[in-house]
């Protein structure tokens, strides 16, 4: 019974793959087609590792989707702590016991303000 139950806690960690690739091969090329390979392996996003895989399983790859800019993932993060930071005002100021002071207001005027530059500079990007 201890046996069982110590098999059946989750110790936590990365979760263990249906099919671990433990094994390694080694291609030759020379330099030139190196740098080719590398090229079409990233305009396809995916690691030099597996599209070499994937073109000698199947002999074609499929495009992965575009990664977003890093512009657009640096936007995407800060409206995230932004809106973390406004929920939490928010909270205290729907709060009974707890009153936001003049620098709780000054912060929601601040973070409404960065709020209003980041629209600006996604509709100048979408447009």
């Amino acid at each position: 019974m201890e046996e069982l139950r110590k098999k059946l806690k989750n110790k936590g960690g990365r979760p263990v793959k249906a099919v671990k690739k433990s094994r390694v091969l080694t291609l030759k090329c020379s330099n030139y087609e190196r740098i080719i390979i590398q090229a079409k392996a990233k305009k396809v996003n995916l690691t030099l590792s597996e599209y070499l895989r994937e073109m000698a399983l199947s002999g074609k790859v499929k495009l992965q989707g575009k990664a977003l800019p890093k512009e657009v993932l640096e936007m995407t993060g800060t409206l995230n702590h932004m809106a973390a930071n406004l929920n939490q005002l928010a909270k205290k100021s729907n709060s009974v016991t707890e009153i936001l002071t003049k620098t709780d207001f000054l912060v929601m005027k601040w973070l409404s303000d960065d709020l209003k530059g980041i629209a600006l500079k996604l509709k100048k990007r979408l447009s």
